[in-house]
């Protein structure tokens, strides 16, 4: 196994070669979307089609059932990180997801 060390030299020899144009580089591109927000009746509206309580959607998200409560009537608003999960929940829809609420 190659140590850290090695795999650093490796990737600044082919960076250096590539400048000279010598051999090929690999290029990786990421596409961040931008967050999507959700108003109070979108976020019930996507939970209610997971199927999920307001105890097992909070679960899910890591947050208080005070905290969906507050959300559903628009009191306080979701973060960054929450709206991202809320998107994948309501990008699956037409999926139907099975949640066990554990006590």
């Amino acid at each position: 196994m190659n140590s850290l060390f090695e795999d650093l030299c490796k990737g600044l020899q082919e960076a250096i070669d590539f400048e000279k144009g010598v051999g090929s580089a690999k290029r990786t591109t990421y596409v961040i979307s931008p967050i999507k927000e959700f108003n109070p009746e979108q976020i019930r509206q996507i939970r209610n089609n997971a199927g999920m309580t307001q105890t097992v959607f909070a679960n899910y998200m890591g947050v208080s059932k005070k905290t969906v409560e507050a959300w559903e009537c628009g009191r306080t608003h979701p973060t960054g990180p929450a709206f991202r999960l809320l998107d994948i929940l309501n990008e699956r829809k037409e999926t139907n997801l099975s949640f066990v609420e554990v006590l």
